[in-house]
């Protein structure tokens, strides 16, 4: 007979998901109740102010899709392009590929601005690119680029789209609760992220936040938009029909009552305190790994502190080290994907596993499985050089 699944004890410091915080857990397994009853509509309510809070946004359309980051996605660029609409994504990682196919699985024309990956969105390649391109509607860009560890000034890629009268879709899957995110202040129309990185919630929930500007092009569209299940104009009679809820999909409820808690741990954190944890145990980690004689993929100036690619010793198996620490030392971290497959390895600090233990546990272990297998590193010097950066 088949016995029920208990999944091992890890410690999560990859790419995501994050480890969820033991609150989280406990809300997820409180009674279900029905989509539709009053207390829990007016959690849904709750939890529209909770994620305004944490986009930094007043949008009324705040709320969270019932799927995963990359519904989010989905539901951003299936509502806003149309056939024929010329979007130009900036694409410096794996997720500005997603974008593309996005765009032209929704009849757009995707105009591609490649930048090298490890590094930002370059801004004055998007003001050239959009002089070329007069009659694009859209740009597409990744704010924290979860492939290489990138993040891009998304104030100044945003003005220059508004300066060539474009609208703005941003992936903000694992920059949300983690790093700076200002969706009002610098002019975002269309955000998505995630559940599972820096909120340390479960996998299956994607916050998204629409702006005036996106639901006149949502409104005005003359094409149906092609999801019946992400089309902002029904799923806005359940999320946005006050008291008189549409029915619309059978929600997720105890995803959501986790989602809820979530939030308000990042509320009782307050956001601006969150942001300054993940940087202050970005900066032991890095203390560590380049005391260890390791090198980082991205330049600090560009660096994501919550998403760490570090560079792969020569002559070191990458999957033979991430076996070990996940098999001996139960601990995950990621593999580089795409262009960066095989040369780093993706180090991940993200929320309710952003903090000091984590930090030196993980510097530990690196050091310890490097050391054995004879990697060219400086043994014995990652945890002390972290334990000064805390000090």
């Amino acid at each position: 007979m088949t016995q029920p699944f208990h999944p091992p004890q890890r410690t999560l410091m990859g790419p995501g998901p994050s480890d969820v915080n033991p609150r989280i857990l406990e809300a997820m397994s409180r009674p279900t109740i029905g989509h539709l009853d009053p207390a829990f509509v007016g959690m849904m309510d709750e939890m529209k102010a909770l994620l305004r809070y944490a986009f930094r946004t007043e949008n009324a359309l705040t709320m969270p899709i019932s799927a995963p980051g990359s519904a989010g996605m989905e539901s951003c660029f299936v509502n806003l392009v149309e056939p024929g609409d010329k979007v130009v994504v900036c694409q410096n990682g794996v997720f500005g590929g997603r974008m593309k196919e996005n765009v032209e699985r929704a009849g757009g024309v995707a105009i591609m601005q490649q930048d090298p990956w490890g590094r930002a969105v370059d801004p004055q390649k998007l003001e050239e690119t959009l002089k070329t391109n007069p009659d694009a509607k859209i740009v597409a860009f990744v704010h924290a680029e979860t492939s290489t560890g990138a993040q891009s000034d998304a104030e100044t890629l945003c003005k220059i789209a508004h300066d060539h009268g474009c609208l703005t879709i941003v992936d903000a899957v694992t920059s949300l609760g983690g790093s700076p995110l200002e969706v009002d202040k610098w002019g975002i129309d269309a955000i998505y992220s995630g559940s599972q990185k820096c909120l340390s919630c479960t996998p299956g929930l994607s916050p998204v936040s629409f702006n005036d500007a996106a639901l006149k092009k949502v409104r005005d569209r003359t094409t149906a938009v092609q999801s019946w299940f992400l089309d902002l104009n029904l799923v806005m009679g359940y999320w946005d029909g006050g008291g008189k809820r549409a029915y619309h999909h059978t929600a997720p409820i105890n995803a959501l009552y986790g989602m809820h808690e979530a939030l308000v741990v990042l509320e009782e954190e307050g956001v601006e305190s969150c942001w300054t944890r993940h940087q202050n145990n970005h900066l032991a980690l890095r203390a560590g790994i380049e005391a260890m004689g390791l090198e980082f993929v991205v330049p600090e100036s560009e660096r994501l502190p919550q998403l760490n690619a570090v560079t792969i010793p020569e002559g070191v198996d990458d999957a033979a080290v991430r076996s070990t620490l996940l098999n001996h030392y139960s601990l995950e971290i990621g593999a580089g994907l795409g262009d960066l497959a095989g040369k780093v390895w993706r180090i991940g600090q993200m929320g309710y596993a952003s903090n000091e233990k984590n930090i030196l546990n993980c510097l530990a272990a690196l050091d310890a499985v490097l050391s054995s297998m004879g990697a060219p590193i400086h043994q014995g010097e990652a945890v002390a050089a972290a334990r000064a950066a805390y000090r």
